[in-house]
């Protein structure tokens, strides 16, 4: 009895389901031409002298067979003649298999699928073809396949997904050309974004909902909706967002904290989303009893003891401990203690809510690191990679320094994505640790436009790059001109000189100014090469040279005698060398909520050039949050002092208090200046000045997604002392100037918008005040 099996692809017979006119243009189905046999029949068994191939173009005739899996003189029964046309139509080279016994001649008639000749897409403007065309797997010149097709749809549909339009639909399509071509179009309705019109928790009493809105990554829409893309709904940032929910709540001793469930509500009009979290927040734990223990005869636990920062009393977090057990590695290492490991076991104390702490210090696997592969920089060299291994080649194998050393290559900002993996090396006693880095873009050219309520309008061209020529060098060239100044600045940046935690800087600064209403031009450049290190976990120094020249000029008939006299001087050349020593809590993120920093400088000139003195400088800001993290408040204290021992300072070397140490008045608004004859109005600056700064930051009860908060402030500071003076010389003397203002934040689109609005309580008669200022707001 002959038998006759034949079909269509099956993947084409997929393709029915999404894309009908993709299978209606390959008339793509599932057929079998003939009955099915009787159930006796494929019993039957056949022997073959020959195969024929019919139908095949560019396939050749040993590929199919070898699908086929018959050979001549073989016998070959009913079911393995199904399992052969099987075989070839799930090779996914044919829209139809037929399989034709003709006695001792088995006929293998093939339909091959056309290739494609092009990809075309049509409809999308907020994807460019060049972004869509490596998501696709099918292939121009390559064999259509039905099913890719359907994948690629799928993938065109995910990234327009992941940009928030989830109405977004895509259908393959194909047109067929001569010679069994095919033309792949990808027809796209992009549809709009599906906005996040509000985030809403429940459960939560400790935190209001506007302090957890500001952890996530999601935001509510709001007023630059049309620009930022973050107000969009994405599935993935939602469930990023429950990571760093759990991540605020754990940091702050909630250990017990759970997110039940997230809800997605789409909008009656269906254009955007009601995002509620379910939260259960448990008790806020603290740290209890604090031990460091051990197991190893030659450690004394004593001495790492002392080396604990954690305290009792202290609100639990998980960093707390993480960053001791660093510390006590680390002093290990340094003892010559080598595969000490530090285990913290936690203790629970429901009845007081504290959570007792016990470092046991315990012998690790003696595994060493066999070598460090590093792929995928094709632009940074190894070296940059490797000097934020804190270990080599031979070195003990340490997990948590690996991880340490991955969160330190992600934070060079380099790579777009960087993985480091650790796997056995070529004995169970070694391991290989395997890095995988994406380049990224480091370079940028930037144009722009700025305004000065000091140096009026003005246009800036910068030329950054973070990652000089592969090296991990930054290198900035910047211009900036406006209607009263004109600076050209080059900054060089050596993060690791030697391979060594240190930083070498050079900067070269060259400015013209037409100070206060063009009554003289200053002309200053500057060479000033310097090197920091780190001195503790918080403390790092900066060793400087400065070499600077100024000169005044261009004067006019309204200038004093003090500022004549002191360009009559011409150009004036000093040469100083200086440090300064900063402390910064931030830098190990001991508390999220507060930080503190300290910084204390002197230059010491005389080296050189044509004067000798001292110049200090002081600076201590502190920061905390208050009122479950709501309020922000801010103190902050500046002074500095300029002494001479041989010369005199000029103005182009003493202190003017701007906005940025003293709000509420103008630069030079404040300080020593001579009042004359005429129109002698000169402000002076000062060898002296002191300003402390007191702020608070808070919400107004505006939806926040209008990004608008408020604050209050006072600042009381004085600016004093000449060198040289006279009789129409005002305020050389020390008097305090006292100023409070209410601030309107706002982020927006382009950046942290900050109005202040100010009053004078204390002041001097011929002080120049600015009673609102517009400036670019900064944290410390």
């Amino acid at each position: 009895m002959t038998k006759h099996l034949s079909g269509h692809s099956a993947r084409g017979k997929r393709g029915l389901g999404r894309a009908a006119p993709l299978a209606a243009a390959l008339g793509l189905g599932m057929a079998f031409s003939a009955m099915a046999p009787a159930p006796q029949a494929w019993a039957q068994s056949y022997v073959f002298n020959s195969v024929s191939i019919e139908g095949n173009q560019r396939i050749e005739p040993g590929t199919i067979l070898s699908y086929a899996g018959i050979g001549r003189g073989q016998t070959v029964s009913a079911a393995e003649l199904n399992d052969a046309y099987q075989r070839i139509l799930a090779s996914g080279l044919f829209e139809s298999v037929e399989i034709v016994p003709q006695g001792s001649r088995l006929v293998i008639k093939v339909v091959e699928f056309p290739t494609v000749n092009r990809i075309n897409f049509e409809g999308n403007r907020r994807i460019k073809d060049e972004d869509l065309e490596p998501l696709l797997q099918s292939q121009p010149r390559r064999v259509f396949n039905p099913r890719l097709a359907e994948a690629d749809a799928a993938a065109i549909t995910d990234a327009y997904v992941q940009q928030g339009r989830v109405a977004a639909r895509v259908q393959p399509k194909v047109i067929r050309r001569s010679e069994n071509r095919v033309d792949l179009v990808f027809e796209i309705f992009e549809g709009g974004t599906t906005e996040v019109e509000r985030i809403a928790f429940v459960g939560n009493t400790e935190y209001s909902d506007r302090r957890l809105r500001r952890v996530l990554e999601t935001k509510q829409a709001g007023l630059f909706r049309a620009i930022i893309r973050s107000d969009t709904f994405i599935a993935d940032r939602i469930e990023f967002d429950k990571q760093v929910l759990s991540d605020f709540y754990s940091s702050r001793g909630y250990v017990d904290f759970r997110i039940t469930g997230v809800n997605a509500e789409l909008t009656q009009e269906r254009d955007g989303y009601f995002v509620t979290f379910n939260v259960d927040e448990g008790q806020q734990f603290r740290v209890g009893e604090v031990l460091v223990t051990s197991d190893l005869p030659e450690v004394d636990a004593e001495a790492f003891q002392k080396a604990v920062k954690i305290r009792d009393g202290a609100v639990y977090s998980p960093s707390l401990v993480e960053n001791d057990i660093a510390r006590l590695e680390r002093l290990a290492i340094r003892e010559g203690l080598n595969f000490v490991r530090v285990e913290p076991r936690i203790t629970r104390n429901d009845a007081d809510l504290t959570l007792d702490v016990e470092f046991m210090l315990t012998r690790g696997q003696r595994i060493f690191v066999e070598r460090i592969d590093i792929e995928g920089n094709t632009t940074t060299l190894d070296r940059v990679i490797r000097r934020q291994f804190r270990v080599v080649e031979g070195d003990p194998f340490n997990p948590r320094a690996i991880r340490e050393s991955a969160e330190r290559i992600r934070a060079l900002g380099f790579f777009g994505n960087a993985e480091v993996q650790a796997r056995e090396g070529s004995t169970p006693q070694q391991v290989i640790v395997d890095v995988d880095v994406e380049e990224a873009p480091t370079g940028s050219l930037s144009f722009g436009g700025s305004f000065s309520s000091d140096n009026g309008f003005g246009l800036a061209v910068e030329f950054n790059e973070r990652n000089f020529l592969g090296r991990g060098q930054g290198l900035t060239l910047g211009v900036d001109t406006g209607t009263e100044s004109r600076s050209y600045t080059f900054r060089f940046t050596e993060p690791s000189l030697l391979g060594r935690d240190l930083a070498f800087n050079l900067n070269l600064n060259y400015s013209e100014t037409d100070n206060f209403a063009a009554e003289y031009d200053t002309t200053l450049g500057s060479f000033q090469p310097s090197l920091s290190f780190p001195l503790s976990e918080n403390g790092r120094m900066q060793l400087r040279y400065t070499a600077r020249a100024s000169e005044i000029d261009d004067l006019s008939s309204n200038v004093g005698a003090l500022i004549t006299a002191e360009a009559d001087r011409g150009q004036v050349w000093d040469s100083s060398v200086g440090y300064t020593y900063s402390y910064d809590t931030r830098r190990t993120g001991l508390n999220p909520n507060a930080g503190v920093l300290l910084e204390f400088g002197q230059d010491f000139g005389g080296l050189g050039g044509d004067n000798t003195f001292v110049k200090t400088t002081v600076r201590a800001v502190a920061q905390t949050k208050v009122l479950n993290e709501e309020v922000t408040l801010r103190a902050s204290f500046n002074a500095g002092a300029l002494n001479y021992s041989s010369g005199s300072s000029r103005v182009t070397d003493r202190y003017f208090l701007g906005s940025s140490l003293m709000r509420g008045f103008e630069l030079g608004g404040i300080g020593p200046r001579e009042y004359g004859p005429g129109e002698v109005d000169d402000a002076l600056g000062g060898n002296y000045y002191a300003v402390a700064r007191f702020e608070a930051e808070f919400p107004l009860g505006l939806p926040e997604e209008y990004g608008i908060t408020g604050g209050v402030f006072y600042d009381i500071g004085s600016l004093w002392g000449l060198d040289d003076t006279n009789a129409n010389v005002l305020y050389d003397d020390f008097s305090s100037r006292q100023v409070v203002g209410v601030s309107i934040f706002w982020n927006t689109a382009i950046g942290p918008l900050r109005f202040n609005f100010t009053e004078a309580l204390q002041k001097e008669k011929r002080d120049e005040e600015r009673n609102f200022e517009l400036t670019i707001s900064t944290q410390f």
